[in-house]
């Protein structure tokens, strides 16, 4: 007599099964199946690269969902596996796909730019993990974001209180930076042209870069604030393949932008939260957006053209280099704007090989910081990017995404890299002259 724990993973099953369905009547599926396992693709792979062993393979990826879906699908799959190499869906193949979608692919898509038939990887390990995430096999530390930010509002949980306090003490170091007592952090400033949304880690664990894009909005003139209720660019549903969570909580950033009355979303540096907020939010909630949404580059850029910006570039004398997010440069479309800023508030900018939109993912994408039990593997396979900034020479790494920060930070320490990790928004704040 099966226990409870079978009924469990029977209806655990039964929706990964719809959800495979689903994903085999979609793009993804075509571009699974088109797949020759050529295997050049481990070449353009920062994880194969680190670590060359066929599973790290993207098409080896590709096919862990590709065998399923013959499974499922294919007359042969199911009347006869073993000549198309198709696979049931069970515990043991769900747990197999989790390690190659989850554990060992950040969904850079630099594999799609290099594949000889022109697969959209990034699209296939994307529709896998709808199915786990059907399944309930979403890695636990990535649920768990996602929870906090449908529960509290922010990755971090920090509550309003906090939020205003901490705008509080830094309008105060801010004002006292610049000379200018009024010069501050805002926070539900109704009227406001700009709602600015930012990674929460600034709130909590690095406040400098707040101060920094504080700072520049008052030294441009900008009508601009915080939301103490939905303050978070980040959205972990994107990456969890969760929809339903990712739309609510971009539904929430435009109710704020609606109830305090501002005209444009600024989303502050981060790759996913990017291209989730302004490329895929549209989709989940099936309709344009009633306001306008670009991200802080695109603004920092508009004020130096505009000439709403004095800076020095002899202020940010060490060489820099520019490190490119996969999700903001490849997948969003953000490729020369922080390249123009650089070369106006540096005195000398210094590209990494190979760089825009071929650049190698530094391996913390796709999620993976939240997930403890791939650390080390991320770790290791960020070694291609430490590689990339120890050839350039540079001092300062310009990283305009928070998540690929947090992993460039932890690379520079376990490769002995002698580098900084800055925001761009805190070199442009560095070069401003005030008087």
């Amino acid at each position: 007599m099966p226990d409870a724990r079978d009924g469990a993973i029977r209806a655990d099953l039964d929706a990964a099964l719809l959800a495979l369905d689903r994903a085999a009547g979609g793009r993804a599926a075509l571009h699974a199946k088109a797949c020759v396992r050529c295997g050049l693709c481990g070449q353009s792979c920062h994880v194969y690269l680190a670590e060359p062993v066929p599973a790290n393979l993207p098409a080896a990826k590709v096919e862990k969902l590709a065998s399923l879906i013959r499974g499922r699908r294919t007359l042969l799959g199911r009347h006869a596996p073993w000549l198309s190499r198709a696979r049931d869906v069970t515990p043991e193949t769900l747990e197999e796909l989790t390690d190659a979608v989850f554990g060992r692919c950040t969904g850079c898509g630099r594999c799609a730019l290099h594949c000889t038939v022109g697969l959209d990887v990034g699209a296939v390990m994307r529709a896998a993990r709808t199915v786990l995430a059907a399944a309930g096999l979403t890695p636990g530390g990535l649920r768990r974001i996602v929870d906090a930010q449908l529960r509290d509002g922010n990755q971090m949980s920090i509550t309003p209180e906090e939020i205003v306090e901490t705008a509080g003490w830094l309008s105060e170091e801010l004002a006292r930076e610049t000379g200018d007592p009024g010069a501050r952090v805002r926070v539900d400033e109704a009227g406001s042209r700009v709602l600015y949304l930012v990674n929460p880690r600034e709130i909590k664990f690095f406040p400098l870069s707040l101060q920094a894009a504080a700072g520049v909005f008052h030294a441009a003139g900008e009508s601009w604030t915080l939301s103490s209720r939905a303050c978070d660019v980040t959205n972990y549903g994107y990456f969890a393949a969760d929809d339903p969570a990712a739309g609510e909580l971009t539904r929430r950033a435009l109710e704020e932008a609606k109830r305090l009355g501002a005209s444009e979303i600024v989303l502050s540096e981060c790759g996913h939260g990017f291209r989730s907020f302004r490329w895929e939010g549209p989709e989940w909630l099936g309709h344009p957006y009633p306001v306008g949404v670009r991200s802080v580059l695109e603004l920092l850029e508009e004020y130096l053209a505009g000439g709403r910006l004095r800076v020095d570039p002899s202020r940010n004398a060490l060489p820099v280099t520019l490190h490119d997010p996969c999700n903001l440069v490849r997948w969003g479309g953000i490729v020369e704007p922080q390249r123009r800023i650089l070369r106006q508030v540096t005195a000398r900018f210094v590209e990494m090989t190979p760089n825009r939109e071929h650049n190698f993912c530094c391996g913390g994408g796709g999620g993976m910081l939240s997930m403890e039990e791939y650390g080390e593997r991320r770790v290791a396979s960020g070694s291609v990017k430490a590689a990339q900034i120890r050839e350039t020479g540079a001092r300062v790494v310009a990283c305009p995404c928070h998540n690929c920060a947090d992993q460039l930070i932890e690379l520079a320490r376990v490769n002995e890299l002698d580098v900084e990790i800055r925001s761009v928004v805190e070199l442009v704040y560095d070069a401003i002259v005030w008087k």
